[in-house]
């Protein structure tokens, strides 16, 4: 089967199972239903495998135009799927996470409370089904469309368990959040449709194209308005705060794909869109995306660090370090070349690997002990002396320690950002693998101490949305494990093996560099999509590792590890530091606040933009 014609399947093959498990999970026992999930999953992952091996070169772009509708005479209506190595790339990452979220999950995971067997792998198949159809997606509304669908399930799957007033506030937060973003991206979409008559990427690339001479104020609005939608996403500040309130009430597996693949995918959507639509002369001007990509990203990098090392709550703490990152993820983009998108590339993948087996070693204690508190699990994790072996490589890998994949794509985006970066870099890797690396010290070392009264010091009434994670529910059946499952130890040790490979395999960067330079060929996509055209664009020189790359790696690594050891001597105060009270503040948890803060970061987008 030609690659053109095994896009569909991608999409299709999760969105069959999912239907199957619905109508015939009451029906199926339990090991049945989560053996049909894994199937489904997996082979999707090998049909956008053999697909992106099957893409005869990095700069090919098969094309799938959907019952034959093609476009005649420049105007298009059909929905056309585009298969580049870079989205094959990721609809690959992304559904071999869902296999590791639904292995991760398999017979351990506790039943919904209507004892439905299909109901947690169909919602999972389906969040699979939005995602690879985004990466996948060449046309703005029906990467809309797909984009919906993976927040719907996200928001059913952070809720899930839906007899918790938590987990019910985390969803509704999120699907608050994220609806203010579909709307922004919706109106966008309109505004593009009114100047251009298309909802191609390449049409309206191309319709824009024709009037060169720069954007008027309603391409300005419609980027501004599309690009918001998608940093919702993406979890970039001020659009995050949705991001710890559902990463602290999700279940382990979903945390694993929301801030492995689904935030990530934010950055890809503003990526996609900026190269397709907006990157020619009628477009946004490269100084504009270039003054506002990096403004965004420091801001998104210094507060996700900060907060990531104020919290006690794991899995807020692993929250912000995805925050964090995906500011130094914005900065990669901004350069606007192939070689800053080729370091982002790599940093996603490696990344993926890093935070969903983090996640994994988090909901293992949270299983074994019911907390995901640092000072509770104070040396209780001496018990699992596996798990913290991986905790800590989790948080070396976060620092950026070479041969990591995540090291060489900081590496590499950082050299290509240069300059102040580089220090920017270094300082946030530090911080969010530092506070991994303190956690994993108190937690499976049993080093330093904890607050007078006990493990069990409670934290002040007035603690904002600022949660413990205290006395939390086991997500197995039958409550608390006795014993850490083999099963659940494999997902972590073969996804951090995984990001260890994307720094070692020299083919599999080569393949990322020409591939990251065909995805900023703005000429070549419209050329491939619209006239079936193959062109060559400029080869640039591929990732690969540097002297300086490796230092800057090395001394990244020696400060978290010097700034955990500083941390652990010191007690862990119940009480909160004084100057952390306006950030706390901040994160108040209040919906209107949230809402406030999403109307000041469009309005700073867009006065970025101007």
């Amino acid at each position: 089967m030609s690659v053109d014609r095994t896009l569909p399947l991608i999409v299709a093959a999760p969105l069959i199972g999912s239907a199957l498990l619905v109508g015939a999970g009451r029906r199926l026992p339990r090991s049945a239903a989560e053996v049909l999930g894994c199937l489904f999953a997996a082979a999707t992952a090998a049909l956008a495998l053999s697909a992106s091996a099957g893409t005869p070169s990095s700069t090919a772009r098969p094309v799938e135009w959907l019952g034959g509708w093609r476009p005649h005479g420049g105007a298009g209506v059909g929905i056309v799927l585009v298969g580049d190595r870079i989205g094959l790339g990721l609809a690959t990452l992304v559904s071999l996470l869902v296999v590791a979220a639904l292995a991760y999950a398999w017979r351990y995971f506790a039943e919904p409370p209507r004892r439905h067997s299909g109901s947690f792998p169909a919602l999972v198949l389906l969040f699979q089904a939005g995602m690879c159809g985004f990466a996948l997606a060449g046309d703005l509304f029906n990467a809309f469309v797909f984009f919906e669908l993976m927040g719907v399930v996200a928001y059913a799957l952070t809720g899930y368990r839906v007899e918790e007033a938590r987990a019910v506030q985390g969803a509704l937060v999120f699907g608050v959040v994220n609806s203010l973003g579909a709307y922004t991206t919706l109106l966008g979409i309109a505004l593009l449709y009114a100047r251009t008559g298309e909802l191609g990427l390449a049409q309206i690339g191309s319709a824009l194209d024709a009037h060169p001479g720069g954007p008027d104020a309603l391409v300005v609005a419609a980027f501004v308005l599309v690009a918001a939608g998608l940093l919702v996403k993406a979890a970039a500040v001020p659009f995050h705060f949705w991001l710890a309130d559902a990463h602290a009430v999700a279940p382990t597996p979903v945390c694993m794909l929301m801030s492995g693949v689904m935030v990530e995918l934010g950055v890809y959507g503003i990526a996609r869109v900026y190269w397709t639509v907006f990157a020619g002369p009628g477009g946004i001007p490269a100084p504009d995306a270039h003054r506002a990509l990096p403004a965004l990203g420091v801001l998104t990098a210094v507060l996700g660090a900060v907060m990531c090392a104020l919290q006690r709550h794991l899995k807020r703490l692993l929250a912000y370090s995805t925050v964090a990152h995906t500011g130094l993820f914005l900065i990669g983009l901004a350069v606007l070349t192939p070689e800053g998108l080729g370091g982002v590339a790599l940093y996603v993948l490696a990344h993926a690997g890093v935070k969903a087996a983090l996640f994994a070693c988090v909901g293992i204690l949270l299983d074994r002990f019911g907390s995901v508190d640092e000072p509770e699990l104070h040396g209780k994790g001496r018990q699992l002396p596996w798990l913290g072996a991986l905790f800590g490589t989790g948080g070396l890998a976060l620092a950026g320690l070479p041969p990591f994949g995540t090291a060489l794509g900081k590496a590499v985006t950082e050299e290509a950002a240069s300059g102040w970066a580089t220090a920017l870099f270094v300082v946030v890797s530090a911080v969010t693998g530092g506070a991994v690396l303190r956690a994993g010290a108190r937690v499976f070392l049993g080093l330093g101490t904890v607050p007078g009264g006990g493990a069990a010091a409670s934290r002040p009434a007035d603690a904002d949305a600022e949660t413990t994670g205290k006395a939390e529910e086991p997500e197995t059946k039958g409550g608390r494990l006795s014993r850490a499952p083999v099963s659940m130890l494999a997902v972590p040790t073969v996804l951090l093996a995984g990001a260890l490979a994307v720094g070692l395999v020299p083919g599999l960067r080569t393949g990322i560099g020409r591939a990251a330079d065909a995805f900023t060929d703005h000429a070549g996509y419209l050329a491939g999509v619209l006239h079936g055209a193959a062109t060559e664009p400029a080869a640039t020189p591929p990732p690969h590792w540097t002297t300086a790359g490796v230092l800057w790696g090395l001394v990244a690594t020696a400060l978290a590890v010097g700034g955990a050891l500083l941390a652990v001597r010191r007690p862990l105060g119940a009480e909160p530091a004084r100057w952390t009270t306006p950030l706390r503040r901040l994160h108040s948890g209040h919906m209107g606040d949230y809402v406030a803060w999403f109307l000041a970061g469009v309005t700073l987008l867009g006065v970025l933009i101007v």
